[in-house]
C-alpha cells in the first residue's frame, strides 16, 4: 500500500513543485521514495512514488518500476492477493523476473505482456498508472470497488494525476470550487465520482480505465470500463457451502505479507467470522480492539469472549469517547475531500492506535453491503402499500428544521426515493437556500427484471461502498501509514451474491448465513444482541463546542451567499439530525479553511 504522484507535460515540469506536493502523500508510504523524470521528444515525465513495504521488502521491488525488456513502467497502489499464481503462469510463458516475489513486477510484466486485459485477471485493490514508452501512452486504472483512489487533471499539453487530491490542487496551483459539487456536499455530505469539489480535476470511476495517448504535442484520452456489478446479475441456486468457499479463499489471500498481519475485532458478526475462518484453517491469528471507558458503548466483554474462544494473541487499548479537538482536527486532516460521516473520528483512532503495533490490518468492512447488514436495507425492502405511500406524501409539508423526513420518505413505492431518504438532505439544502443538486445520488436505481433486494445490491456497491465507506477507510488508515484488507469486499464473493438467489438472506435477521456460521461457537445472547460499535456522539460533541463550531462556520468560506441563521434555527431543535447537519457545515469549512487559504 503506497501513494504516487505523477506528471506528464509538454512543458517542462517544475520538479520543486512536484516534491512539494508529494509531502500529502508521504504518509502513505514512509519506508522509501523514488523519484524518476524523463525527457522525451514531445513530452516531460515527472513520477513519484512512495512505498509502505508490505510484500517482498526488498529495494528491488521499490517504484516506479521499470521494465527494460518491455521499456514500460508502473506505479501501484494497492494489493494483487493473486500475483503468486499470475507470477507462475507468466514464468511458464518463458517471461523473466528479476524479483523474488513482488506483486508490482507481477504487475508490470502482465501488463506488458497481455496489456490492459491483464486487469481481468487481477483479485486486489489498486489503482494503477503504466506507462508504455513504445507507445507513448500513459494508462490509469482503479480497482473494481473503489477501494483505493486516483485523481487527475487533464487538458491538451498536461495530465496530473495521483493519489491524493491535495497533491493535484498543489501542482495545478489556480482551481476554482464547482458549485454544482458543493451542493452536492450539502445535500449528501460526500461528492461522487467522477467529481470533485473543483472544476476540471477528476476522480477515476471504479473499474474504469482512462488511456492518453502522449503523441504530437497533443494529448487525446479515451475511457472504458472493465468490470460492472449488474452484468453478474442472475438467479441460480444459492448454496452456501460454495459461499463459504470462496470467503475461505477471500481471507487467506489477505493474510499473505512479509510483515505481521493483525485483525480487527470489534467482537460484532463480520470480524468475528473472520477470526472463526482463519482459526478453522489453523492460521495464527494477531488481534486488536479499542475498548471504551463509557459502560454505555463498551463491548469489551464481547470481545475478550472471542479472545478466549479462539486463544488468540491480542492487544487492546482503552480510550475515552470524549474526543478532544485536537483529536477531531487530525482526524478531518486525515482527507483530502470533504466527507461528513462522523464515524470517521473513530476510524481514524483506531487506525492511529494499531498502527503503533502493525502495517497491515485486516477488517470486516463490506460484509452489510454483501449480506444486507444495514437497517436501511432491511426497511427498504418492506412493502409500501397504498396507505404507506400516502404517508410519504406527507414529507412535502414536513418542517426542515425537524429532519430530513426520511422517515416518511421511507414509506414511497418508489425504490430510488426510498434509498436515497437514508442517505440524503434535501430539507438541509432548502433551510441553506441553495437549489439541490443536478446529478442524482442514485439514478437509475430501478432494474426491472431483478428483485429490489438486487437493486440495493447494485446502489450500494455502485454509490455507497466505494464513496463512503472505502474512502472512509482508506484516508484514516493510510494517514497512519496502515493497510487495511478486506475480505467481505472481494469481487470473485460479489459477483457469487449478485449470480445467485436470495434464499440467504432473512429481513427479520440480517446476515443470518454468517449468525449461522458462529452459533457453534457462541451463545444466541452473542450472536443476536444489537451491536454498538466505536460510538462517536456527534451532537453531544456539536453542542457542547457550539461556539467553537459557530465560530469557524460563521466566520469562514461557507456562509457568504448561504442562510447564515443556519447555526441557530439547527440549535432550537438539539437533535443528532441537526448535530449531524452542523457537524457537516463544520467539515466543510475546515476542509476549505485548509485549501482555499492557499496555504497547503
Amino acid at each position: 500500500m503506497c501513494g504516487f504522484t505523477g506528471s506528464v507535460s509538454v512543458q517542462p515540469i517544475d520538479n520543486s513543485l512536484i516534491d512539494e506536493a508529494n509531502k500529502f502523500i508521504e504518509c502513505r508510504g514512509p519506508d522509501a521514495k523514488r523519484f524518476i523524470e524523463q525527457k522525451y521528444d514531445s513530452y516531460h515525465l515527472n513520477f513519484w512514488f512512495n512505498r509502505l513495504s508490505i510484500l517482498d521488502l526488498s529495494a528491488e521491488a521499490n517504484q516506479p518500476m521499470y521494465s527494460k525488456e518491455f521499456n514500460t513502467m508502473v506505479m501501484f497502489n494497492g494489493e494483487i492477493y493473486n500475483h503468486a499464481e499470475l507470477r507462475y503462469d507468466l514464468q511458464n510463458l518463458g517471461l523473466k523476473f528479476h524479483t523474488s516475489h513482488s506483486d508490482t513486477e507481477t504487475l508490470l510484466v502482465g501488463l506488458s505482456y497481455y496489456g490492459i486485459n491483464f486487469i481481468d485477471k487481477l483479485r486486489g485493490q489498486f489503482a494503477i498508472a503504466f506507462f508504455d514508452e513504445g507507445k507513448s501512452e500513459l494508462s490509469l486504472i482503479r480497482d473494481r470497488l473503489g477501494q483505493k483512489p486516483l485523481y487527475y487533471y487533464l487538458d491538451n499539453e498536461n495530465i496530473h494525476f495521483g493519489s491524493s487530491l491535495l497533491s493535484l490542487l498543489k501542482i495545478i496551483k489556480e482551481y476554482k470550487i464547482d458549485e454544482n459539487q458543493l451542493y452536492s456536499y450539502l445535500d449528501y455530505g460526500i461528492i461522487t465520482s467522477p467529481f470533485t469539489l473543483f472544476k476540471n480535476i477528476y476522480k477515476l470511476m471504479p473499474s474504469e480505465i482512462l488511456k492518453v495517448n502522449l503523441q504530437k504535442n497533443n494529448f487525446t484520452t479515451t475511457k472504458s470500463k472493465y468490470w460492472n456489478v449488474e452484468n453478474f446479475l442472475d438467479n441460480k441456486p444459492f448454496s452456501s457451502e460454495e459461499f463459504f468457499d470462496i470467503f475461505s479463499e477471500s481471507v487467506k489471500l489477505r493474510t499473505a505479507a512479509d510483515v505481521p498481519v493483525a485483525n480487527f475485532l470489534s467482537g460484532g458478526i463480520d470480524s468475528t467470522s473472520i477470526v472463526k475462518n482463519l482459526v478453522d484453517n489453523e492460521k495464527k491469528v494477531n488481534s486488536f480492539s479499542i475498548y471504551l471507558k463509557e459502560n454505555k458503548y463498551d463491548e469489551s466483554i464481547y470481545i475478550k469472549e472471542v479472545v478466549k474462544k479462539y486463544n488468540l494473541e491480542h492487544k487492546s487499548i482503552t480510550i475515552s469517547a470524549d474526543i478532544s479537538i485536537d483529536e477531531i482536527n487530525q482526524a478531518l486532516n486525515s482527507l483530502d475531500e470533504p466527507y461528513s460521516d462522523p464515524s470517521v473520528v473513530p476510524a481514524y483512532i483506531l487506525s492511529k492506535e494499531i498502527s503503533q503495533y502493525y502495517k497491515v490490518a485486516i477488517s470486516g468492512d463490506g460484509g452489510d453491503e454483501l449480506l444486507g447488514g444495514y437497517e436501511r436495507t432491511m426497511r427498504s425492502l418492506q412493502k409500501s402499500g397504498s396507505f404507506r405511500n400516502l404517508i410519504s406524501k406527507a414529507y412535502n409539508w414536513y418542517p426542515s428544521i425537524l429532519g430530513t423526513g426520511n422517515k416518511l420518505l421511507s414509506n414511497s413505492g418508489n425504490l430510488e426515493i426510498k434509498y436515497r431518504s437514508f442517505l440524503e438532505d434535501k430539507k438541509l439544502t432548502k433551510l441553506l437556500n441553495v437549489s439541490s443538486p443536478s446529478n442524482s445520488f442514485a439514478e437509475g436505481l430501478d432494474y426491472k427484471d431483478i428483485n429490489f433486494y438486487k437493486n440495493l445490491l447494485i446502489a450500494d456497491y455502485k454509490l455507497f461502498l466505494p464513496e463512503m465507506m472505502m474512502f472512509k477507510i482508506d484516508r484514516t488508515s493510510m494517514a497512519n501509514s496502515l493497510e487495511v484488507r478486506s475480505p467481505f469486499v472481494d469481487h470473485k464473493l460479489i459477483e457469487f451474491v449478485m449470480a445467485n438467489n436470495s434464499t440467504y438472506l432473512n429481513p427479520r435477521n440480517s446476515k443470518e448465513i454468517l449468525k449461522k456460521y458462529l452459533l457453534s461457537d457462541f451463545s444466541e445472547e452473542f450472536i443476536f444482541r444489537k451491536k454498538q460499535g466505536f460510538v462517536f456522539d456527534v451532537e453531544g460533541w456539536v453542542f457542547s463546542n457550539l461556539d467553537f463550531v459557530t465560530d469557524k462556520i460563521l466566520n469562514g468560506h461557507i456562509v457568504n451567499g448561504l442562510n447564515d441563521k443556519i447555526i441557530n434555527l439547527l440549535s432550537i431543535n438539539k437533535s443528532r439530525i441537526n448535530g449531524q447537519r452542523i457537524w457537516k457545515l463544520f467539515v466543510l469549512e475546515h476542509y476549505l479553511e485548509r485549501v482555499l487559504s492557499k496555504s497547503l
